[in-house]
C-alpha cells in the first residue's frame, strides 16, 4: 500500500516526528511517501534528519522529500497535515503581551480571546494559499488533517472558503477522558463516553461504565481527588454552574468566559501554578519559546539519542494516524473531531464547526446525530462560535470592523475592557503584526495614520504597567541545562501539558 502523506509545517519537532512515527507503525504503510516542508530551513532540515534516522533505523526503505516548496510536497498527495504556526513564536509574543497591556491576562492566548482572534486573522490568509495549492497540485479528494490553532477557526475557513475536505484534530477530550477515568477510578478502556461541544469547550455528556452512566457522580469524584480539585478549580467551578465537565484543561478554558481572569487580584483564586497549562499568564508562550530554544541548541545531542521505535506500543492517541488507517485498510476507528456541524448539533449553528464523535472506515468519516447540547453548555459554546464566526469573515475578508466587533464580543475582552480600549488595542495589534497580515496592509495604514494622530494629541490610552497576575520567568538555555531530561522532554512532546507536576 502507498500514497504520499505530506506535512506542512514540519519543523514543528513535537507533532511531525510523533505523527510520522505513529504512522509508520502500521504495518500497510511501511512504504508510503512522506514529505516535509516549511518556511523555515534550519528547523525544516533537523526534524528531517531526525525523522530520516528513525526511519532507517527502522529498516524502512522510505526516503524523506524534504522541500521549502509547498506546492512541490503537495503535488500527489493524498494526505496533507498542518502543524502551521503562522507569525511563529514572535507574533505568538504579540498575541500575549498587547492585551495584557489593556488588562487581557491570558494563558495560551491561540484559540480564543484577544491572542486567538489575532492567530486566527494570521492563520486564514495562510491557510487558503495552502488550500488553493492543494487543490491545483495534490491528488482530487486530498484530506487536509489540521492541529494548527485556532482549529475551530482554521477548520471553518478550509472547509468554507478553501474548498478542501478538512478535519481539524485535537488530543482535549482523551486527556479529560483520562482525568474521569482516574478521577472514577475505572480503568479508561473500560470507560464509555460521549463529548459535544466546540473545539477547547467540548463536554461530556455521557460517561458510561458496563453500561451505567457515572455523571451525576462525576463532580464528587473530582473533588474528592486532593490533586484535581487543586489545579481544576475552574472546570469544576463551571460543572458546579452548568452540570457537566469540560475538555479543556484549566487554563484553556478560563480564557473563553468572562467570570475567572476578569480581576487580576482574584485570578490566582481560579489558578495553580504546579504547570502552565493551570492558568500561568503566557504559560503556554513560556513552554513553547524554551522548547523551540532548547531544541535549536541542544539537537546534536538528540541525534545521539535511541530512535523512535516504530512498534504499537509507542504508537500515541493523536487521531491522525488512526483516521488514515481506517480510510485506507477499512479498520474501524472512534474517536472525537471537529468538523462543520450540518445539524449533528440541533441547537447550534449548522455552519459552525463542532467537536463531535465520529466513526472512521474505508466510507469515510461518519458522524451521529447528537440532537440537542444542554442549555447552557450550548449557551457557552454559541458565545465563543459568535467571536469564531465573526473572526472568520474579518479575516477573510479583512473587515477591521469585524474584527473589532469579534474583539468586542469575546467573553474576556468583553469583560475586561471598554470599547475605546478595544478600538486601540486592535490597532496596535494590526500594526505591530502587520508582516504576517497582508490582507489587511490599507487597514494598517490608516491605523497607524489613527494611532499617530492620537500620539500627537496625547489621547492614546495609556497601557497598564503589568507582567499579569501569574507570569514565569522564562528560562534561558544555561538553566534549562541544569535539567536537561527536563528540557528535551518538553522541546520533544506536542501536547505540552502531557506532563502536569503536583499542585503548588
Amino acid at each position: 500500500m502507498s500514497f504520499k502523506v505530506a506535512f506542512i509545517g514540519a519543523g514543528s519537532i513535537g507533532f511531525t516526528r510523533k505523527l510520522l512515527a505513529d504512522l509508520l507503525t502500521v504495518p500497510e504503510f511501511q512504504n508510503i511517501q512522506v514529505a516535509f516542508t516549511d518556511i523555515n530551513p534550519d528547523n525544516l532540515r533537523m526534524v528531517t534528519q531526525l525523522c530520516q534516522r528513525d526511519i532507517d533505523e527502522n529498516g524502512l526503505n522510505i526516503r524523506i522529500e524534504s522541500t521549502l516548496d509547498r506546492k512541490e510536497a503537495f503535488s500527489g498527495a493524498k494526505y496533507v497535515v498542518n502543524c502551521v504556526r503562522v507569525g511563529m513564536l514572535e507574533a505568538f509574543q504579540t498575541d500575549i503581551d498587547i492585551p495584557l497591556k489593556y488588562g487581557v491576562d491570558q494563558c495560551v492566548g491561540d484559540t480564543l480571546c484577544a491572542g486567538g482572534i489575532m492567530y486566527g486573522q494570521r492563520s486564514a490568509y495562510e491557510i487558503l494559499q495552502f488550500c488553493k495549492d492543494i487543490r491545483q497540485f495534490a491528488l482530487p479528494g486530498c484530506m487536509l488533517l489540521n492541529y494548527s490553532n485556532p482549529n475551530a477557526m482554521v477548520t471553518w475557513v478550509c472547509n468554507q472558503y478553501g474548498k478542501v475536505p478538512t478535519l481539524g484534530l485535537c488530543h482535549g477530550v482523551q486527556g479529560g477522558h483520562a482525568q474521569i477515568a482516574q478521577a472514577l477510578g475505572v480503568p479508561k478502556e473500560e470507560l464509555d463516553i460521549i463529548c459535544a461541544g466546540i473545539n477547547h469547550m467540548t463536554w461530556y455528556i455521557s460517561v458510561k461504565h458496563n453500561g451505567v452512566e457515572l455523571n451525576d457522580k462525576l463532580l464528587a469524584a473530582l473533588e474528592a481527588d486532593e490533586e484535581v480539585a487543586k489545579t481544576e478549580k475552574v472546570r469544576i467551578d463551571m460543572m458546579k454552574r452548568f452540570g457537566y465537565f469540560s475538555t479543556e484543561s484549566n487554563g484553556h478554558l478560563s480564557e473563553y468566559v468572562p467570570w475567572y481572569r476578569k480581576h487580576t487580584e482574584n485570578i490566582h483564586k481560579y489558578i495553580d501554578l504546579g504547570t502552565w497549562i493551570n492558568g500561568e499568564t503566557g504559560g503556554y508562550l513560556r513552554v513553547c519559546t524554551e522548547g523551540r530554544s532548547w531544541f535549536e541548541t541542544d539537537f546534536p545531542n538528540w541525534l545521539k539519542e535511541p530512535p523512535f521505535a516504530y512498534t504499537p506500543e509507542n504508537r500515541s492517541q493523536e487521531h491522525g494516524s488512526w483516521i488514515i488507517e481506517s480510510l485506507e485498510t477499512g479498520r474501524l476507528y472512534r474517536g472525537h473531531f471537529n468538523v462543520v456541524n450540518n445539524g449533528c448539533i440541533t441547537n447550534l449553528p449548522d455552519d459552525a464547526v463542532v467537536e463531535v464523535p465520529g466513526y472512521v472506515d474505508t466510507h469515510g468519516i461518519n458522524i451521529p446525530r447528537i440532537g440537542e447540547l444542554p442549555l447552557g453548555p450550548a449557551a457557552c459554546c454559541m458565545s465563543n462560535i459568535t467571536v469564531q464566526r465573526l473572526a472568520v469573515e474579518a479575516a477573510v475578508h479583512a473587515d477591521i470592523q469585524l474584527l473589532r466587533q469579534a474583539m468586542m464580543m469575546d467573553p474576556l475582552v468583553g469583560a475586561v475592557c471598554e470599547p475605546d480600549a478595544i478600538w486601540q488595542m486592535v490597532d496596535e495589534m494590526l500594526i505591530a503584526e502587520a508582516e504576517w497580515l497582508p490582507q489587511y496592509a490599507d487597514e494598517i495604514e490608516r491605523a497607524k495614520a489613527r494611532w499617530a494622530k492620537a500620539e500627537a494629541d496625547g489621547t492614546l490610552i495609556p497601557p497598564i504597567v503589568t507582567r499579569g497576575a501569574a507570569r514565569l520567568h522564562t528560562k534561558t538555555v544555561e538553566e534549562m541545562a541544569r535539567d536537561k531530561a527536563a528540557a528535551r522532554a518538553n522541546a520533544a512532546e506536542a501536547d505540552k501539558a502531557k506532563s502536569r507536576p503536583a499542585a503548588k
